[in-house]
């Protein structure tokens, strides 16, 4: 009976137990947190859908965000010619017929044209057609109204014509019946391909897919990216980060604190302001020209003058920012370690260095991999300071894939905003980021950050 009994104790414990650490659901507490998650999902899972849905098409200024129709324009004719229309074909769809019907009549009317003239033209040539332009201003010429000046005798004749060039038709159909009876030599799969082709509005594709696994701009910036990101990383945002916190935690408070606010500049300061302080630094008659000259050192525009350079003022530009990031937060992290620690290993004769490599830098593990992965991700998507100073120079040796991404979709210079190609590159930065901070999560061992203690109070 006593086992039983304590059985039943142990049961009614971790039954006990288990209710504490099962979290309540509150209906106020989920009422409270909807408009939170209303605007979760607004400003930040919606921008993600809709930039992969505009992944998938393409977008652009020329495409407009409507419904598109079909237009057959020169301009396109010329663009199938080199990729494989012939020359006859281009020119019977670009051809000009006359018919003199009541379509033309009411137009010719509509545009004024003298009706007394208008009267003969209908009298004279109504349901006969003209495939020369020229014939047709040559017939009107003869007619007893015909207006004297060559200019309103070539409008009234552009009010018969027939073209399917710079027409807009709402579907397909239209285009078609109306190529096949301008063009009926034109063969049915041709036309097709014609009618493909003149859509003016946007559609779903995986050309931007395929163009960026094509193209030879991709390994570029790819190269670029990987080298713009590891260097600022590991040189400034980590490795000085965490550097001049070790040395400011070794440091008399005082000086502590001032080092530490001056550091904070580079972070505080505006960025265009910050941009243009490092134009004054290192452009023709900026700070670092002007030393070099009296050094008797190559003085130029350090910032655009050559590729070397301007890496190097790019890197260092983002890396003061970053690295004023990391001071901060390792910063904070060096002052939770126990000084009992330091005070121990100071009593078994340990250096600094000793003290940084075996207790200081184990316990930083954690600040280092949020700093790490957070700053991959944030200079993976930066290009502002890059856009701000060295625009990608010279020529496009610094132009990064988040910069890339940015002139093709919002600041291109031909004024052909590609939304759909520009969605796609970013697209493709979020899987990116998605990869290295799984990555980074395993290789730090982030599950052992959120277990459960295995000490129990």
């Amino acid at each position: 009976m006593s086992s039983s009994a304590d059985l039943n104790t142990g049961v009614a414990r971790k039954s006990r137990r288990s209710d504490r650490r099962r979290p309540r659901i509150s209906g106020l507490g989920l009422a409270l947190l909807a408009p939170a998650l209303f605007l979760l999902s607004l400003f930040f899972f919606a921008p993600v859908i809709l930039t992969g849905v505009f992944a998938f098409t393409d977008l652009s200024t020329s495409t407009g965000i409507g419904r598109g129709q079909y237009v057959v324009t020169p301009n396109l004719l010329r663009q199938l010619g080199d990729q494989g229309l012939t020359e006859d074909d281009a020119t019977a769809i670009a051809s000009v017929s006359i018919s003199i019907d009541e379509a033309g009549i009411a137009r010719a009317t509509e545009g004024g044209v003298d009706p007394d003239f208008l009267s003969e033209i209908e009298d004279r040539f109504a349901g006969e057609s003209f495939d020369d332009p020229r014939a047709f201003s040559r017939e009107l010429r003869g007619l007893p109204n015909a207006p004297r000046r060559p200019r309103e005798l070539t409008q009234t004749a552009e009010y018969f014509e027939t073209s399917v060039l710079n027409t807009r038709f709402d579907n397909p159909e239209a285009l078609t019946a109306q190529l096949a009876d301008v063009a009926p030599d034109v063969s049915s799969d041709t036309i097709a391909w014609i009618v493909d082709r003149s859509y003016t509005g946007a559609r779903f594709t995986t050309a931007n897919f395929e163009r960026l696994a094509t193209q030879k701009e991709t390994l570029r910036l790819i190269g670029n990216t990987a080298l713009y990101v590891a260097a600022t990383l590991g040189l400034f945002n980590v490795g000085l980060g965490l550097f001049l916190a070790i040395v400011l935690f070794y440091t008399p408070k005082p000086v502590t604190s001032f080092y530490s606010t001056l550091w904070l500049l580079p972070r505080i300061t505006p960025l265009v302001l910050y941009a243009i302080m490092w134009k004054w630094f290192t452009w023709e008659d900026g700070f670092l020209p002007i030393i070099a000259d009296q050094l008797g050192l190559p003085s130029f525009n350090y910032m655009k003058g050559s590729v070397v350079t301007a890496w190097m003022t790019m890197i260092s530009l983002n890396g003061f920012i970053g690295a004023s990031f990391g001071l901060i937060l390792f910063s904070g992290a060096l002052r939770a370690i126990p000084m009992q620690q330091l005070w121990a290993s100071e009593v078994d004769g340990a250096n600094r260095w000793q003290q940084v490599r075996r207790i200081i830098l184990p316990q930083m593990r954690w600040p280092i991999l949020f700093v790490t992965s957070y700053q991959t991700l944030s200079l993976l998507s930066s290009y502002e300071q890059i856009w701000l100073t060295t625009n990608g120079g010279p020529g496009r040796t610094t132009t990064v894939w988040a910069l890339e991404a940015f002139t093709t979709a919002l600041s291109n210079y031909t004024g052909n905003l590609q939304y759909g190609l520009g969605a796609a590159m970013a697209l493709v930065l979020v899987v990116v980021g998605l990869v290295l901070s799984i990555i980074y999560l395993r290789l730090f061992k982030f599950s052992e950050l959120v277990s459960r203690p295995k000490i129990e109070l």
